[in-house]
């Protein structure tokens, strides 16, 4: 299991090439939730997502050796891109196992990042099956999207920087809210944070996608019926991981699920109120502080923004929604 050392020595191999992102706020979004909101914005992240953390941490601890021989990944996109641009810093060649509907942007941007790009169809495919054939001799390492150690001690360095960002604001108490899908950023900010209890950390899910939440209630790992099929695809995975899971069982809250289409509200404004630009997958948090306050305890929310590859069309179709 990951643990804080790890996501400390992360950190350190991060350092200098990640950007530490602020906390975000805005008095019309608090008076929207009616409490203080508090946006991480990893939106902001290169290759636009919290993906690169995990990503550089990973490629970062490989031996040189193992970069030699490069790696290969699968994603819907936010994974791919934080893959293809760690690689390309280390001299490390990448190919990236993408499924055939995922966002025009992020397939070209991994594609302009370096790596090479392989299809799949989500509903007739397994992506796993798909990355084994196209790497039968195990010469490529594989950056797994959430179950890989080193790739959930990056994405906790989030956490890190929260347990700093919350002590300096003067926050002891609040509710964290975290996109999730396999559960790679949510365990591993959760692990960053199990020293500050009053810090308590949510996975937030569409509806129809909430294998996470599920989970959490049975005590056992989930599976979503659907693989695909809704706006939010940068976590629509089909159950917690065999890493992860163990870690959100044992030190998430109850998880929160909220409707699709709140995602396009808050990604407008969120633009509006904050100036900066959210895919839906990576707006769910900031949409359940946002619209769902009945679902959320204490007086403040940190909500991790947690990606911005979002294309013209869906952006535009969340500003237009915003002024219907």
């Amino acid at each position: 299991m990951s643990s804080l050392s790890e996501i400390q020595a992360a950190a350190a191999r991060i350092a200098g090439h990640t950007r530490k992102t602020p906390l975000l706020s805005s008095p019309f979004l608090d008076q929207i939730a009616g409490r203080p909101i508090f946006v991480k914005p990893e939106c902001l992240q290169h290759s636009g997502s919290f993906k690169f953390r995990g990503a550089w941490s990973a490629i970062s601890n490989l031996s040189m050796d193992q970069r030699r021989a490069g790696v290969i990944a699968f994603s819907s996109g936010n994974h791919a891109q934080g893959v293809a641009m760690a690689a390309a810093h280390h001299n490390c060649s990448a190919i990236i196992v993408m499924p055939s509907d995922a966002p025009e942007i992020k397939r070209t941007n991994t594609q302009a990042l370096g790596a090479e790009v392989v299809l799949y169809d989500r509903e007739t495919e397994d992506r796993e099956a798909v990355t084994a054939a196209l790497n039968p001799d195990g010469a490529r390492t594989l950056i797994a999207p959430f179950n890989n150690h080193d790739v959930i001690a990056g994405q906790g360095t989030i956490g890190l920087e929260i347990a700093v960002q919350s002590a300096e604001l003067g926050i002891d108490s609040a509710s964290v809210l975290i996109p999730c899908g396999g559960g790679g950023l949510t365990s591993g900010v959760a692990l960053a944070l199990e020293q500050h209890p009053g810090l308590t950390v949510h996975p937030v899910e569409p509806e129809g996608f909430d294998d996470v939440a599920r989970s959490l209630v049975s005590g056992k790992p989930e599976i979503n019926q659907r693989l695909s099929g809704s706006i939010c695809d940068a976590i629509l995975t089909p159950s917690p991981g065999e890493l992860t899971f163990p870690i959100l069982n044992r030190l998430c809250s109850e998880g929160i699920v909220i409707p699709e289409e709140d995602c396009l509200r808050a990604m407008a404004l969120a633009f509006e109120r904050l100036r900066i630009v959210i895919e839906p997958g990576g707006a769910i948090a900031l949409a359940a502080a946002l619209f769902h306050p009945d679902k959320i305890a204490g007086d403040t929310v940190i909500a991790v923004a947690s990606g911005g590859n979002v294309g013209a069309e869906m952006f535009t179709q969340a500003l237009k929604n915003m002024k219907a």
